[in-house]
C-alpha cells in the first residue's frame, strides 16, 4: 500500500539545495513566468498532499528533483527536460492533465509528458522488457528523443535510492528492467557512464555476492590502479613520443558488470581476467582526403609502428591479437587490439587506432554498438549515432528541443489481446497479422477488432494496435489475397493453401470422372488420358482437373473425346497387340536417309572413349528422352528431355548440345528424388516406406521429412532401373492415405 506524502525535514533540505542547483544551470533558458508559476505548483502539491509515495516509500517530488539534476548535469536537458519531469508525478497520479500543462508551460513540455505517458501505458500492455522489439517500440513510441533520455536518468537515479529497501521483490524486478532494458538503451545513446552505472548497480541488486567479490578484489589494488596505469604508459609515451608519433592515451580499469560478464564468459575466477586493464592509444594521423588507399597505408604503418614498439616493451599473447587493420570487420571497425603483461604480471589490453578509425568506432553508423554486442538495426543506429553526436556538441544542446525523430518509419508494432508483441513492415495487413499467428488462423480469417473496433482483413495495421482476429469455419483462401498480404511469410503460406485447394479439388475431380467412367463400362488408361490433356491444350493436369470440378468441361464431352483417342490411336500392329519395347528392333533399311546419318550418343555401361556424367540437376534414368551437353572440360552432361535448365542451355549453347538415347534395355540403377506431400498424419512416413522396401531392385538412399502445419513435404532419394518403374512406383506412392503429391523432381 501506497504511503500519503509528506516532506520530512531532511526532504525538504534536499529538494532546495536541488532547486537552487537546478535553478542556476537552466536559469538562462526559463521563460518569464515558468519559476513562479512552478514554486506555486510545488508548494501547493505539497500542502495538499496531493501525491502519494511509490512503493519504496520514496518521496516523488524529491525524486523527480534528483531525476531533474542528473539530465541537467550528466545529459544537458534544459528548461523543457526540466519542467516535464518536476510535473510527471502530478500526472501520473491524475492531479494535473496535459491539456492544463500545454496551456501554462506550452507544447513542447506537454509533448515530453505525452511521450511519457503514452510509455506508462505500454508498460500496461506489455510488462516484458527483455526484447529487442520493446525497446525497438519504446524508441518509435517517444516521438521526442527527450523522453527517452529522462526514463534513462529516472531509472539510474530510482536505482541509486532503493540500496536500502526491504522491497526485493520491487527491487529484483527494477533491476531487471535495468538491466535488460535501460543500459542498452544508455549505451546506444553513447550515454556510458550512465550505462555502466545501470549494470553495476543492476548487478550489485540481482546478483549481491558476485558484486562484492569483485568490487573487494578491485578494493585490493585501489590505491595502486591509477598508479599501475600511470606507471604502464608513462614509458609507452616516451617510446611513441622519439619515434615521431603524436597520439594521445586513455586508460581505465573495466567496470565491475564487465569483469563479472568476462568471469562468467571465460569460466575462470577473478585473478583470471586477462584485460582488467584497458588502454587506447590513438594516434594523430594527417591523412590527404584526396588519397584514400596512401591515407589507408600510412595509417596502418603508423599502428603497427605503435605496435611493434609495444610489443618490445612488453610480453603479448598472441592468442589474443585481433587485427582489423588488414581485414576490417563487415561494419568498418579498424583497429589492432594485443594484451600485453605489463609491470606486476598484470594484463592489460591494448587498442591502437588512428583519430579516423576512433570516429568511425565511435560515431560510425551502427559501428560501434555492434562491436560492443549491441544487436540494433540500420535505421535505429543511424538515428543513435545523429543523438549522440548532439549530446557531444553544445550546439546539439541547443538544437534538442527541435529535434523529433522519424525512427522505424518503415515497421509497425502491435499486440495481441493477450499482450504479445509482433513487429510487420510498414503497410501490413489484418491478413499479414493472423498468418502470422497461424496458418489456419490465416486461412479462416474473415477480420479483426482493433482496438475493439471491427476492421476488415484490409485494415492496415499501426504502431500499437491491439488486434484480435475474428475467423469463420465457412471462410476460404483467394488468389486476390496475394494482393492484400504484404509479407512474404503470409504470402507462402497463402499460395500453399491455393495449392493444397486445387489438390483437393483435383482428387473429387478424379474420382468424379472414375466414376463415370465406371458407370460407362470403360477402362481409364492413363497414358491415354494424359494424351486427351494435352490435346485439350492443358499445359497443367491440375487445371484441367480444376475446370472438372468446377463445372467449366463437361464430364461427358471428355469421356466421347477419350473414346474418339483411344479408337483413333490404338496400336497398328499386325494382330493389334502391342509388343515389348525389348524385342522391337529398328529397320534402318525404311527409315529415311537423314535419320540414318544423324550422330547420336548411345548410352551404354559399357561405353568407353566418351567422358559423360548423368546431370545432377534433373537425374535421368533409363527410359527418358534425353540429350547431351559437351562441357568446357570437354566432357559430356547428360540431360533430361525436360531438364528445367534444358530452355536455356538449348538457347544460350546450342551448338554444344548433343543428341542421345539409350541402349536397348538398361542394366544400371540409378537415382531419382521423388516430392511427396500430404496429410502429417501417424504412421504415413512407414507406410510410404514400406511400399518402397518391398519392391525388388528398389533401394532408398534418404529421406527428408519436414512436417508444418498439419501437412509433411519429403524428399525421397531411390535407386532403380528405368522409367517404367519409377512410374509404377509414384502409383503406388499415390495410393497411400493421406498423400496429396508424389511429383518426380
Amino acid at each position: 500500500m501506497t504511503e500519503r506524502l509528506e516532506f520530512t525535514s531532511t526532504e525538504k533540505e534536499q529538494a532546495l539545495k536541488l532547486y537552487q542547483h537546478i535553478r542556476e544551470q537552466i536559469a538562462s533558458t526559463l521563460l518569464p513566468d515558468d519559476e513562479q508559476r512552478m514554486r506555486r505548483y510545488l508548494l501547493s502539491t505539497i500542502e495538499q498532499c496531493q501525491v502519494s509515495r511509490n512503493i519504496f516509500g520514496l518521496n516523488p517530488i524529491l525524486l523527480a528533483f534528483q531525476t531533474a539534476q542528473l539530465i541537467v548535469d550528466e545529459i544537458g536537458l534544459r528548461r523543457d527536460g526540466v519542467l516535464s519531469v518536476l510535473l510527471r508525478p502530478s500526472i501520473e497520479q491524475g492531479f494535473l492533465s496535459i491539456e492544463e500543462v500545454r496551456q501554462q508551460y506550452g507544447e513542447s513540455v506537454a509533448s515530453i509528458l505525452h511521450g511519457l505517458q503514452r510509455i506508462q501505458e505500454l508498460y500496461e500492455k506489455n510488462p516484458i522488457v527483455e526484447t529487442e522489439n520493446f525497446r525497438n517500440l519504446l524508441l518509435s513510441f517517444a516521438e521526442d528523443m527527450r523522453v527517452i533520455l529522462i526514463m534513462i536518468a529516472d531509472r539510474v537515479n530510482l536505482m541509486r535510492q532503493i540500496r536500502d529497501t526491504k522491497q526485493y521483490d520491487a527491487q529484483h524486478e527494477v533491476s531487471q528492467e535495468a538491466a535488460y532494458l535501460y543500459a542498452p538503451l544508455a549505451h546506444k545513446l553513447g550515454l556510458y557512464k550512465l550505462k555502466s552505472e545501470l549494470e553495476d548497480l543492476s548487478l550489485k541488486y540481482l546478483e549481491h555476492d558476485a558484486y562484492y567479490h569483485i568490487k573487494e578484489k578491485l578494493s585490493e589494488t585501489k590505491k595502486s590502479r591509477d598508479a599501475y596505469i600511470e606507471q604502464f604508459i608513462k614509458p609507452i609515451s616516451e617510446r611513441l613520443t622519439e619515434a615521431g608519433l603524436h597520439f594521445h592515451i586513455k586508460g581505465r580499469t573495466k567496470s565491475i558488470h564487465s569483469i563479472w560478464q568476462k568471469m562468467k564468459k571465460q569460466k575462470c575466477p577473478f585473478e583470471g581476467v586477462y584485460d582488467l586493464f584497458a588502454i587506447r592509444i590513438i594516434i594523430d594521423s594527417a591523412h590527404d582526403e584526396q588519397n584514400e588507399k596512401e591515407m589507408h597505408r600510412h595509417e596502418a604503418m603508423q599502428c603497427w609502428q605503435a605496435f611493434a614498439i609495444i610489443t618490445s616493451m612488453y610480453q603479448p599473447n598472441p592468442k589474443r591479437l585481433r587485427d582489423w587493420l588488414s581485414v576490417p570487420k563487415s561494419n568498418g571497425y579498424e583497429s589492432l587490439h594485443i594484451t600485453v603483461l605489463g609491470p606486476e604480471k598484470k594484463w592489460v589490453e591494448v587498442q591502437i587506432r588512428t583519430e579516423r578509425m576512433d570516429e568511425i568506432a565511435e560515431r560510425g553508423i551502427a559501428a560501434h554498438w555492434r562491436y560492443k554486442g549491441v544487436k540494433s538495426e540500420s535505421g535505429l543506429d543511424e538515428w543513435l549515432t545523429n543523438i549522440r553526436s548532439m549530446l557531444e556538441t553544445s550546439d546539439g544542446l541547443d538544437a534538442m528541443d527541435q529535434f523529433k525523430m522519424d525512427l522505424y518509419e518503415d515497421e509497425v508494432f502491435v499486440f495481441t489481446p493477450k499482450g504479445d508483441l509482433f513487429k510487420f513492415p510498414k503497410g501490413a495487413t489484418v491478413l499479414d497479422f493472423a498468418y502470422h499467428i497461424h496458418s489456419k488462423i490465416g486461412n479462416a480469417c474473415v477480420g479483426a477488432r482493433i482496438n475493439n473496433k471491427v476492421v476488415t482483413i484490409r485494415q492496415q495495421l499501426q504502431s500499437g494496435d491491439q488486434v484480435e482476429i475474428m475467423t469463420s469455419s465457412s471462410q476460404k483462401p483467394r488468389q486476390e489475397w496475394m494482393t492484400i498480404v504484404k509479407t512474404s511469410r503470409a504470402k507462402s503460406k497463402i499460395r500453399l493453401a491455393l495449392k493444397e485447394t486445387q489438390v483437393k479439388e483435383g482428387l473429387f475431380a478424379k474420382e468424379m470422372l472414375e466414376r463415370k467412367f465406371k458407370n460407362k463400362k470403360l477402362e481409364l488408361d492413363e497414358p491415354t488420358m494424359q494424351h486427351l490433356i494435352k490435346k485439350m491444350g492443358f499445359k497443367e493436369v491440375s487445371d484441367f482437373y480444376r475446370q472438372i470440378a468446377s463445372g467449366e468441361l463437361d464430364v461427358n464431352t471428355v469421356i466421347d473425346r477419350y473414346i474418339e483417342i483411344q479408337q483413333g490411336d490404338g496400336p497398328t500392329t499386325g494382330n493389334n497387340l502391342a509388343e515389348s519395347a525389348a524385342n522391337f528392333v529398328l529397320d534402318e533399311s525404311r527409315l529415311p536417309k537423314e535419320h540414318i546419318d544423324e550422330d547420336v550418343l548411345v548410352i551404354d555401361r559399357n561405353l568407353k572413349g566418351v567422358d559423360y556424367q548423368l546431370a545432377r540437376c534433373c537425374q535421368p534414368i533409363y527410359g527418358d528422352k534425353i540429350f547431351g551437353f559437351v562441357t568446357v572440360s570437354g566432357g559430356i552432361k547428360i540431360h533430361r528431355d525436360d531438364c528445367p535448365n534444358a530452355p536455356e542451355l538449348k538457347k544460350r549453347f546450342g551448338y554444344r548440345i548433343v543428341k542421345a538415347k539409350w541402349s536397348g534395355k538398361g542394366s544400371s540403377q540409378y537415382e531419382i528424388t521423388l516430392r511427396v506431400i500430404g496429410n502429417d498424419d501417424i504412421g504415413i512416413v512407414n507406410n510410404l516406406t514400406s511400399i518402397i522396401s518391398r519392391e525388388e531392385k528398389l533401394i532408398l538412399r534418404s529421406i527428408n521429412i519436414d512436417s508444418h502445419d498439419g501437412l509433411f513435404s519429403g524428399n525421397l532419394t531411390i535407386m532403380l532401373d528405368d522409367t517404367n518403374r519409377m512410374e509404377s512406383l509414384i502409383k503406388k506412392l499415390r495410393t497411400v492415405k493421406g498423400v496429396k503429391q508424389v511429383v518426380r523432381l
